[in-house]
C-alpha cells in the first residue's frame, strides 16, 4: 500500500475533494483506506510545547555524550 498526501477542505456536501493529478494513481473500483488529519487545538499545541521545554531543561551539555551512542 502506498500513501498519497493532499491537503482538502470538507465541501458543503461532505465531501473531500482530491487534486487532479492524484486521481490518476487511485484505482477505480478498489478499495482505499483513508485517514484524514485535522490541526489539533491551540491549547493542544501549547501543552505539547510546554512539556517539550520542560522536558529539555531537564539536559545539560554534558548530556551529550549521549548523543554519540
Amino acid at each position: 500500500m502506498k500513501a498519497l498526501e493532499f491537503e482538502s477542505k470538507l465541501g458543503e456536501d461532505a465531501s473531500l475533494r482530491v487534486p487532479d493529478d492524484l486521481v490518476l494513481q487511485i484505482p477505480k473500483e478498489e478499495p482505499v483506506r483513508e485517514i484524514v488529519l485535522v490541526p489539533e487545538s491551540n491549547e493542544d499545541e501549547a501543552w505539547r510545547r510546554l512539556t517539550r521545554d520542560q522536558l529539555l531543561q531537564g539536559y545539560s551539555d554534558g548530556d551529550s555524550i549521549y548523543d554519540a551512542i
